[in-house]
């Protein structure tokens, strides 16, 4: 009798109290009355789904447990695509300690704390046994001191940190705890992916009552948020339904408004595609045509200002720089006015997208910059433009011999700004059309300005 109570009861206080057992025990199952998507949890990293381009043999989480060695690493990527079950498992894989804090609830007392266990732990056990694997769940909610406050305890391997994020760490996090942790990017759940979660859920609690259509627009429904499908899927369980439900009746039940597409899951990615593709192509008519089928079938309208925006910046740039002005406009109008009402902003962004002038020169000069940015590493920028706040760095030449563009002639120096051990690169050619025309006029006068003044 003592062994049945004893595991649930641990498997409950670790939870809540951590502090009170040993790091490295964790749960490995919930109990019955657990959400649904808390007993579906995996238990080890070939369970995780969606995922396989990291945690499989040749990825990069699946070659450090093969080491037995894990780096400090920071989980990028969206909600419900298996973070916190990744950092879980991880400790497990490998034998190491578990230590979790979230930015949300934790401030710098308790990351002392956590510092200090894991500095007595690597003391007290030789090997991965007494080595900490610190999770840290929305590390980008804490801020640049407090980021810091981790650089001396991971630089000694006092924890090895895995930290999770939805946004990007290149604006969030450091640029001295990024250097010391591998950036991994999780991908959104597609569609067969959910299909997996979603059968597995049936596999614990039986079929789910709906037809093939709505079971489709279900899975479209998630949006790529695994937990947001289970949570869905336990909805319907709770309630005991007798009757086989349709799409229009999953979406009334839900009060959602599901998107219906068709049952071999394309649609949804076919009709974003086909607006995407008309708007690129200057057709108006058919743009409105497609926007109508998605919104009509019921298409989350957030989704669409946001894939507006993206099409704003890939497929127009600078030939209108209004277009971008146009798309942020309809968001906020949305979000100020709601459905049916904001719906009408969307249509007015998508017709001025799909009438501006179109180019991909923006989008063709970041692929380009950001590949030679990799290839170039920490190239130190010429000396006359790099800062020179203090009179040490004045004394060894920082800033020396720098022009200020304003004091020239027509505001304009002409100087050399890159770093000595490349050439000039172009990066951005504008295109002929709408505003770049201008643009295009613009850098042509400055590089012949230049060529003079060289």
């Amino acid at each position: 009798m003592e062994k049945t109570v004893q595991r649930p009861y641990l498997a409950h206080m670790v939870d809540l109290f951590a502090d009170d057992v040993p790091d490295n025990i964790m749960p490995r199952s919930a109990g019955p009355d657990a959400p649904l998507a808390d007993r579906l949890r995996p238990e080890n990293l070939a369970e995780i789904i969606g995922q396989e381009h990291l945690t499989g043999p040749e990825g990069a989480i699946g070659r450090m447990v093969a080491a037995g060695r894990l780096s400090s690493m920071v989980l990028w990527g969206p909600p419900g695509t298996g973070k916190t079950s990744i950092a879980r498992l991880l400790a497990a894989e490998v034998g190491m300690r578990y230590h979790a804090v979230s930015a949300v609830f934790s401030g710098v007392a308790d990351l002392k704390k956590a510092f200090a266990e894991a500095d007595r732990a690597a003391q007290a056990v030789s090997g991965n046994g007494g080595r900490t694997l610190l999770f840290v769940d929305e590390i980008h909610r804490f801020n640049r001191a407090q980021q810091d406050g981790f650089l001396p305890f991971v630089e000694r391997g006092t924890v090895t940190l895995v930290g999770a994020t939805t946004e990007n760490p290149s604006f969030e996090l450091n640029a001295a705890l990024l250097s010391r942790a591998q950036v991994l990017i999780l991908h959104r759940l597609d569609a067969a992916a959910l299909e997996k979660l979603l059968a597995r859920a049936e596999a614990l609690q039986g079929p789910l009552p709906l037809t093939d259509e709505a079971r489709d627009a279900l899975v479209a429904s998630a949006d790529g948020d695994g937990r947001f499908l289970l949570n869905q899927a336990e909805t319907l369980y709770n309630a005991k339904l007798t009757d086989t439900l349709d799409p229009a009746a999953l979406g009334a039940f839900l009060q959602r408004r599901v998107a219906v597409y068709d049952k071999d899951r394309e649609g949804h990615y076919n009709l974003i595609s086909a607006l995407h593709k008309a708007v690129r192509g200057s057709d108006p008519q058919a743009a409105l045509y497609y926007m109508a089928r998605m919104l009509v079938a019921g298409e989350e309208p957030l989704f669409l200002a946001r894939r507006l925006v993206r099409m704003a910046v890939e497929d127009i740039g600078l030939a209108d720089p209004a277009a971008l002005t146009q798309c942020m406009a309809a968001k906020d109008a949305y979000e100020f006015l709601g459905s049916p009402e904001g719906e009408l902003a969307l249509v007015q962004a998508c017709l001025y997208l799909a009438t501006a002038p179109k180019s991909n020169a923006v989008y063709k000069a970041q692929k380009a910059a950001f590949r030679s940015a990799k290839d170039t590493g920490s190239l130190m920028p010429p000396m006359n433009i790099v800062n020179a706040p203090t009179k040490l760095m004045k004394d060894v030449g920082y800033g020396k011999g720098y022009t200020y563009d304003h004091d020239a002639e027509g505001g304009f120096s002409g100087d050399d700004y890159w770093p000595e051990e490349m050439t000039p690169q172009t990066y951005y050619t504008p295109v002929e059309r709408g505003f770049e025309r201008k643009i295009a006029e613009r850098i042509a006068y400055w590089n012949k300005l230049r060529g003079t003044r060289e």
